[in-house]
């Protein structure tokens, strides 16, 4: 069972990009101390991974209210940025649960689905239909990706709550998917 735990975190890891494969400068300050079960280190990675995820995505969401050409864009993002702040709620507070640091342990890592400095600064120099496009086509790839590794998570974690948490989040990726946008001559 636990060569099988192992196997999955690894599996996990796996699906994130060579860019993320070096390791993580130690923290500068000692993580709080768990209050609840230990981390295992498939639930430690899906948390430590979600989290960042779903903070680049609510900054590029943000850019959309002074951005974006649509208004109807504009209520979809407002929407998904509040909902991915929620998420980030109950994401943070697992993560101290779990003896984790709160920070960003993939700083610098282009992954598949992680909104990047790059997509940040190309974002601001967008507006009105670009924008909109480069959006969608980022928050896209961004919650089809999350929607992945929270599959995996509610498949090979152990904790309970880190599990009910990605089952949670893997029903909201298929609503969230099924409302994105359809812009003229976006890709995806």
């Amino acid at each position: 069972m636990k060569a099988a735990r192992s196997a999955a975190a690894l599996t996990l890891l796996l699906l994130l990009p060579t860019g993320c494969g070096s390791p993580a400068a130690e923290p500068e300050s000692t993580p709080p101390p768990a209050t609840g079960a230990p981390a295992d280190p498939t639930d430690a990675a899906w948390a430590q991974l979600m989290t960042p995820m779903n903070e680049s995505a609510v900054a590029l969401l943000s850019l959309a209210a002074d951005r974006s050409g649509d208004a109807d864009v504009r209520r979809w993002a407002a929407g998904l940025r509040t909902s991915q702040n929620r998420e980030l709620a109950r994401l943070r507070p697992l993560l101290t649960e779990m003896g984790l640091p709160g920070t960003n342990v993939h700083e610098g890592h282009h992954m598949p689905g992680m909104v990047t400095a790059d997509d940040l600064r190309r974002a601001r120099a967008l507006k009105g239909a670009a924008f909109d496009r480069f959006l969608v086509d980022r928050i896209g790839g961004h919650l089809r990706q999350t929607a992945q590794v929270s599959r995996s998570e509610t498949g090979a974690g152990t904790r309970p709550d880190a599990k009910r948490l990605a089952a949670a989040l893997v029903s909201a990726r298929r609503a969230e998917i099924a409302r994105l946008p359809t812009l003229p001559g976006a890709s995806g």
